[in-house]
């Protein structure tokens, strides 16, 4: 590693936190003039369900606040990734051209899905949002209809995995402790497009101030991690470009929250983040790196399988940090002690990658 890497990868990664920064006013002015508020408080649960303590978990009609705060996140990755590929062509220059970390075998993917994210996720938001009708939703999470959301996640598994096939050449996994599976190029494209869907479906865990940002920050600080130790800088500089984004977001958003990450963010970062972990041959990993993604996910499953099984909850609220809400748990205490679990599995999980 040389010093213009360690540049390529920092200095990036601070324009990004500078210029979400700076944005960040702009944002929460527009989204406050035009009334964008999250989802009001809804009256059915995901199982149709009534509502009780979730609706208390939810009160945003004492203090509506807005969604589409993830726009933060991709106005400062899309505006620092530009302007590192623009410098390039005002100071032609062998450094300015080694800073630019916008590249075919490693950066368009994972930038092009966060540009499909953000669009999916953007037209989320505004269907949900109080200026835009959602009274006509009273079924938790609104907005495009699930199997809407499905299909669009799926068909940008189905294109990146492809992609990884026909135009990287790559058919395999890497097995932590083992090496190499080769897969065969139809079952490596399904299994993109399951990781995919997987990870997408971890976006229940927006819902307390801070703590899907401080969550995410420590899964994309992981895999820059990764991809620096395998020598794969342009990913490791947008991962970190990302991380820099969501700390700007999150200036913003621990309590009392200006906005949420919402669906504009969460997605966006949920499809980056899943060929991102292909790409650093690293997805295997990613269970242990984003454990507290992967609990909140299982904790709604097993809620509705035990409600369906036993006729009664498992959890007081799913997802789970709800419960510990319920439980008594302030919204910062939950969130804290996520962060710490967060950086906790995201450094063990870069431990793993080094000694496998």
């Amino acid at each position: 590693m040389t010093t213009t890497d360690f540049i390529k990868v920092i200095f990036p990664a601070i324009i990004s936190f500078g210029v979400g920064i700076m944005a960040s006013p702009f944002v929460i002015s527009f989204l406050n003039k035009h009334k964008l508020w999250k989802k009001r408080n809804v009256s059915k649960t995901i199982d149709g369900k009534e509502a009780t303590i979730t609706a208390t978990l939810h009160n945003d009609v004492l203090a509506p606040v807005p969604r589409l705060g993830g726009s933060v996140v991709w106005i400062a990755v899309f505006v620092t990734t530009f302007l590192f590929w623009l410098l390039q062509f005002i100071f032609p220059d062998p450094l300015s051209d080694k800073l630019d970390f916008v590249s075919r075998n490693q950066t368009w993917l994972p930038i092009f899905a966060m540009i499909v994210g953000a669009f999916v996720g953007t037209i989320d938001d505004l269907l949900v949002v109080e200026a835009f009708g959602s009274k006509l939703n009273s079924y938790i999470g609104g907005g495009l209809s699930f199997p809407v959301r499905l299909a669009a996640v799926s068909s940008l598994g189905l294109f990146a995995g492809w992609w990884f096939f026909a135009k990287l050449g790559v058919a395999s996994i890497y097995l932590p402790f083992y090496g190499p599976i080769y897969l065969g190029g139809l079952i490596f494209i399904l299994f993109f497009v399951v990781v995919t869907l997987a990870v997408f479906s971890t976006g229940v865990i927006d819902g307390i101030d801070g703590l899907s940002g401080g969550v995410m920050s420590a899964v994309f600080t992981a895999y820059g991690l990764i991809a620096f130790l395998n020598g794969q800088i342009n990913i490791a500089a947008l991962c970190f470009v990302i991380v820099g984004g969501i700390l700007a977001f999150l200036w913003y958003n621990i309590p009392p929250a200006k906005f949420y990450l919402s669906e504009s963010g969460m997605l966006a970062l949920t499809l980056a983040l899943a060929i991102i972990a292909f790409l650093t041959d690293a997805v295997l990993y990613l269970p242990i790196i984003a454990l507290p993604l992967v609990v909140t996910t299982l904790s709604v499953i097993l809620q509705l399988v035990w409600k369906k099984t036993f006729k009664r909850k498992l959890f007081l609220v799913a997802p789970i940090h709800h419960h510990f809400q319920a439980k008594g748990w302030p919204a910062h205490t939950v969130t804290m002690r996520y962060w710490i679990v967060s950086y906790v599995c995201a450094l063990l999980g870069v431990v793993l990658v080094v000694i496998s």
